[in-house]
């Protein structure tokens, strides 16, 4: 079998680089991390350009500056979704080229009304883009909320 003693077969291959996680992918798969966004905590990456879309991983109301969860539920939805905005804006796009959000929180009757109320301050009166809002049993670091996107953000030719 091929690969490095000790090492799985293939695995040699993916971490020999530093730079290979860099790279866009032979179809331009082109991964984001803005100057000034959080920093991941594992193997995910802050979001990803493909073709004319960019989809933006789950942020959460982690203050960029110091990477610790901000204070409060309303400012940690809304950091969250600021979070969001920040990386889609680094590619072109603005909230109103959102064309779906995926919202997860881990106590719906109590946070459901703050993620419309944030949402409402950010999008204005609307349009909203589809949305859908799910309960979940626990988020990393025993968080409340998370939030990703989906953005059209036509490339630059």
């Amino acid at each position: 079998m091929g690969g490095t003693a000790g090492t799985t077969p293939g695995v040699a291959a993916l971490t020999a680089s530093p730079d290979v996680a860099a790279a866009q992918s032979p179809n331009g798969v082109k991964t984001l991390a803005p100057p000034g966004a959080v920093k991941p905590t594992g193997t995910w990456d802050l979001g990803a350009r493909a073709g004319d879309f960019v989809y933006i991983a789950g942020m959460r109301g982690i203050d960029p500056k110091t990477n610790t969860l901000v204070c409060g539920d309303e400012a940690r939805i809304r950091q969250g979704f600021l979070n969001m905005q920040m990386i889609a804006q680094s590619e072109g796009a603005s909230l109103r080229d959102c064309v779906r959000i995926v919202v997860y929180v881990t106590d719906m009757i109590r946070f459901r009304p703050l993620v419309n109320k944030v949402q409402e301050e950010l999008w204005g009166k609307g349009p909203y883009p589809p949305r859908t809002i799910v309960e979940v049993r626990r988020l990393n670091q025993d968080d409340i909320f998370e939030v990703e996107g989906t953005f059209y953000a036509p490339a630059k030719k």
